[in-house]
């Protein structure tokens, strides 16, 4: 029996060295974990949402043991360290928070009449028996988990496989699973690269996908085929728009970190700017000035901010979309040139100016700490142009007023919008969202309504009157 995947090898995005093989199953292997999985639950639905809290709770003192091998794990993975104990603390607080809050999200207690005298409707939430969770390489443990705990909160058996340019922080996680004996039989992890994801996604009821609008668009017609739902999360190109009357020096200072934040890899990065023209100058300098004074975490992590290039394929689209910004007329106030440096690849924060919508770098999605700034005449034409993109996944206002901000957020075609702030919703998960146009498919992940995704809706249709009804046949 050969391995899936058998070829795909994992790089330190550090060293650039390819020093792990990928270990992913065989497919019968893959079946056999996914048997087993469905087989434990049943039981696991059965006792309910308060207990399985309670459980949830018990993984969560596990997980806290793993905190220093998980945080060393997601370095060798992406080679920064500050987002990945913020990933460590974010996934503890997300356990936390759904162990307590779905119970009362899952209540069944209330029924309610129907219109037909004598009939009553009792509400009753089933699960979907085994959710597959595919999650991406630039926020390995959080976008894995950040579906995978609603989904066990709901009742769901789980498998979690990772992207196979970060795979290395799952042996501390199924460490933390093993521990809790009820858990370990119905949450599974598992390495691999396409063939196993394209092998999972018929074996499971319903599919999680984070990651890029090209992948999102297989998996979705590869869910179809199977007729396996899916809940995609997928690419960004969130603006950012500045107009006068902001605080400039919280701007610059917001939207830096909005962009260049996990060194810009993020689908939640801002990655393009909408200037006002009375402002331009003044905010492009504060930027600049700012961006200046980040620096790269190379040679020591203590160096700089930002991280290195996680994705050796995404080099070379950071390269091309930055040659052909310079051809058209761009110019870097920052950074700007992506180095190699001890085999890994790295690009300061870099602000570019003198840019526009022929530019790939305004229009594609780049997952580089790069933000390119056009400036713009008026509160309209910072609207269309935002709003000129195939994406829709979250943006930025800076205003006069919240109100303005408001205003002016409910008119761009996104699901999150921070105002007077910038990529909230990488740090707060209480909001309900959902991706515009094609940055997603599905309910919001965020937000108590984020637990509807992994039950179906059934209703228990009682009738109480005695007799025959009057529609039956009655001779």
């Amino acid at each position: 029996m050969s391995r899936l995947d058998a070829d795909v090898k994992v790089r330190n995005p550090r060293t650039g060295e390819i020093d792990r093989d990928l270990a992913a199953p065989t497919a019968e292997e893959l079946t056999a974990l996914v048997a087993k999985l469905r087989g434990a639950q049943k039981n696991w639905e059965a006792i309910g949402a308060v207990k399985r809290g309670e459980i949830l709770m018990q993984w969560h003192a596990e997980l806290q043991k793993e905190s220093d091998a998980i945080v060393q794990a997601l370095y060798e993975d992406t080679g920064r360290i500050t987002e990945s104990k913020l990933e460590l603390q974010v996934t503890l607080a997300g356990i936390e928070r759904w162990a307590k809050m779905a119970p009362s999200l899952m209540d069944e207690s209330e029924s309610q009449k129907a219109q037909l005298p004598g009939v009553t409707i009792h509400p009753s939430y089933r699960p979907y028996q085994l959710v597959g969770v595919i999650s991406p390489w630039n926020f390995p443990l959080l976008l894995g988990c950040i579906d995978a705990i609603p989904a066990l909160a709901a009742g769901c058996a789980v498998i979690i496989k990772p992207s196979e340019v970060t795979p290395r922080f799952l042996a501390p996680l199924a460490r933390s699973i093993e521990r809790v004996p009820v858990l370990r039989d119905l949450f599974g992890t598992v390495e691999g690269a396409a063939e196993v994801g394209q092998a999972l996604i018929p074996q499971v009821d319903f599919v999680c996908f984070t990651g890029s609008t090209e992948v999102g668009e297989l998996i979705a017609a590869a869910g179809a085929k199977a007729f396996t739902p899916v809940s995609l999360e997928l690419g960004g190109k969130d603006p950012a728009i500045v107009l006068p009357g902001a605080d400039i020096d919280r701007a610059a200072a917001g939207i830096l970190w909005g962009g260049t934040g996990n060194a810009g890899q993020s689908c939640l990065s801002i990655e393009r700017v909408y200037a006002h023209a009375d402002i331009y100058d003044d905010f492009i300098g504060k930027i600049a000035a700012l961006a200046n004074n980040i620096g790269i975490n190379y040679p020591n992590l203590d160096s700089g901010a930002l991280g290195p290039i996680i994705a050796i394929d995404q080099v070379e689209t950071i390269k091309d979309h930055l040659a052909d910004a310079y051809a058209k007329g761009a110019v870097a106030l920052s950074g700007g040139e992506v180095k190699q440096l001890g085999g890994g690849y790295f690009l300061e924060a870099t602000i570019l100016i003198n840019v526009d919508h022929s530019m790939k770098i305004m229009t594609a999605e780049t997952f580089a700490p790069i933000l390119p700034i056009m400036k713009v005449e008026s509160e309209e034409q910072a609207l269309e142009l935002a709003n000129a993109t195939i994406y829709g996944l979250s943006g930025s206002v800076f205003a006069a007023t919240i109100e303005d901000g408001m205003r002016i957020g409910r008119q761009i075609d996104a699901g999150a919008i921070s105002i007077n702030d910038a990529s909230l919703t990488a740090i707060m998960h209480e909001g309900e969202k959902q991706a515009f146009k094609h940055s997603g498919i599905g309910g919001s992940r965020m937000g108590p309504a984020s637990i509807r995704r992994f039950f179906r809706r059934q209703s228990l249709l009682v009738n109480t009157t005695s007799g025959n009804d009057a529609w039956w046949w009655n001779k």
